[in-house]
């Protein structure tokens, strides 16, 4: 599935304390965890600017003894249904999308809402699940969702530009080839 961008019409804001869209991102279940080699984050450093978690195996592997089920890598059919969800949510709910890219272990989203971040990644969370559930390729009784997201509020032209090519074209080769 390509990640789709769509260009929108955002109001010049007068206002510097509205943001002019909100990035977010959320994983699915047991596919980062604290001490992977990749760096990881806690609730008191997701915070631009600072520095990761460092890889540790043992806290990997104590991370990984407490995973109540197997990771989540996302297939093909989960993909475009979370895709589904979040186009579906943002339309309910009058929120712009800008972007998104749903990925085998993560996803990302950039949208124009007058929500907090991490009220906006609960919605789409619960809504992707939901369109899971009914599109049948999501049976079990946990969400698929890894707990928390990472948000923040983009405030200029520019930075959405960065955060847009980001999600569009940073996220590595398209998942349509590897299906």
């Amino acid at each position: 599935m390509r990640a789709r961008s769509w260009v929108v019409s955002i109001d010049d804001r007068l206002d510097p304390e509205r943001p002019l869209a909100t990035f977010v991102t959320f994983r699915s279940y047991g596919t980062w965890l604290h001490g992977d080699e990749r760096g990881s984050v806690s609730r008191f450093t997701n915070v631009v600017g600072k520095p990761r978690i460092a890889p540790n195996a043992r806290r990997c592997a104590f991370s990984n003894a407490r995973l109540q089920r197997p990771p989540v890598r996302l297939n093909a059919e989960q993909r475009l249904a979370t895709s589904l969800a979040i186009r579906e949510t943002c339309e309910i709910r009058g929120w712009s999308l800008i972007a998104e890219n749903v990925r085998t272990n993560h996803v990302h989203v950039v949208v124009s809402a007058d929500e907090e971040p991490k009220r906006i990644a609960a919605v789409l969370k619960a809504n992707a699940t939901r369109v899971m559930r009914l599109a049948g390729c999501w049976r079990e009784v946990d969400s698929p969702w890894a707990r928390g997201s990472s948000g923040r509020k983009v405030f200029s032209e520019s930075g959405l530009g960065r955060v847009v090519r980001y999600v569009v074209e940073g996220q590595g080769k398209s998942l349509e080839d590897l299906d």
